[in-house]
């Protein structure tokens, strides 16, 4: 898969999450799926770890990415 094919696929799949009413951030920050996406692309040498935070019925209700530091 090509990374334009990979940052599609990202915005869909965070575009799903907030229609689910997921929590959406990036180090520390509310943001978009379009923001998570362009964080993403501008910062190509970057690492974003993903960190699922889940309800007491195991479900999904917030996802945030924070860089990482190598």
């Amino acid at each position: 898969m090509s990374e334009k094919e990979e940052l599609r696929a990202m915005f869909q799949e965070l575009t799903e999450y907030e229609k689910q009413k997921v929590g959406l951030g990036i180090d520390g920050l509310p943001a978009s799926p379009m923001q998570i996406v362009q964080a993403h692309l501008m910062c190509e040498d970057t690492v974003y770890m993903r960190d699922y935070v889940l309800n007491e019925e195991g479900d999904i209700k917030a996802l945030w990415f924070t860089r990482v530091e190598l």
